[in-house]
């Protein structure tokens, strides 16, 4: 057989990234929705973003031995970053440059807890080198996180909440109601577009209310600025009427002293007549005794 170059290897060979994934379903309803919760709360938190591929209950393939072994191992969550956000069947490392997932999640239960705590974690950290791996049991509430170092993982301390930090999320992993959840680095949790939406509602309504309720103060401050006016008008009209009426008040007065000065002036007047007319009958009276005076030296009695 002549020996054939590179470019027509791979031309011979068939493509793997049609590869269906060969996992079993999930243990029960409990399993799925933790899982249905993890990866739908990551893509709406992720939404703008198209650099990372999340892997639900999919068969890993890395290398052609496992697929002659049928050794398949699929965790129930993991993601990859810097990679295409498109639709896989499974996760073909060869045919993905040879990327292993950043992050792997798996959901204990009783017929995997004791694989998931022992082969698959030396899996993926020996030969996935996995930066984080972490297990959560649905049912006992079971929660442990590990960090790679070098090819061995090292636990990860949980906080006070018991949260544990994920430097390839970004955020806290920790348990809310029962269930395993993502929390922002200031505590928030990241919600699913259902509760989103739901906080949208709220926030509109509150928003509505808020509005409704300054569009009734505004209407309540006008009606006191009205009512405010409306005494200062009348407080200005009283001022008014106690103006006009202390000006009618020194008006009067004035009338009254003019009416006294006219009084004065009568007075002043009746006594000049009376003066004249007792002036006049005392010239009368000189008069008369003049004449009286004549007559009797005339000898007329």
């Amino acid at each position: 057989m002549s020996a054939i170059t590179a470019r027509e290897l791979e031309m011979q060979m068939p493509d793997a990234s049609k590869l269906l994934s060969d996992e079993p379903e999930m243990e029960s309803s409990l399993h799925y929705m933790q899982l249905l919760l993890l990866v739908t709360c990551l893509e709406w938190a992720w939404q703008e973003r198209d650099d990372f591929f999340v892997g639900a209950n999919l068969t890993i393939y890395f290398s052609r031995q496992q697929l002659k072994n049928r050794d398949f191992r699929g965790p129930d969550f993991f993601l990859v970053k810097n990679t295409t956000r498109e639709p896989r069947n499974s996760w073909v490392v060869w045919e993905e440059d040879g990327q292993y997932p950043d992050l792997i999640i798996e959901l204990l239960s009783d017929s995997t807890a004791n694989v998931d705590r022992t082969l698959k974690r030396n899996l993926y950290s020996e030969k996935f080198h996995t930066p984080e791996y972490f297990y959560f049991s649905p049912e006992t509430l079971e929660f442990v996180g590990f960090r790679l170092d070098i090819n061995q993982y090292k636990l990860i301390t949980p906080n006070v909440q018991g949260w544990i930090w994920s430097e390839s999320l970004g955020f806290f992993l920790g348990i809310y109601e029962r269930q395993l959840r993502y929390f922002s680095l200031e505590g928030a949790l990241i919600p699913t577009p259902q509760e989103s939406a739901k906080s949208e509602i709220y926030k509109a309504k509150q928003a509505s209310l808020i509005a409704e309720q300054e569009r009734i103060n505004a209407e309540q401050a006008n009606l006191i600025a009205q009512e405010a006016s409306k005494l200062a008008e009348q407080e200005r009209m009283n001022a008014e009427q106690e103006r006009m009426n202390a000006e009618q008040e020194r008006m009067n007065a004035q009338q009254e002293r003019m009416n006294a000065q006219q009084e004065r002036m009568n007075a002043q007047q009746a006594n000049l007549i009376a003066e004249q007319q007792f002036n006049r009958a005392d010239l009368a009276e000189a008069k008369l005794q003049e004449l009286q005076e004549k007559m009797r030296s005339l000898g007329i009695d």
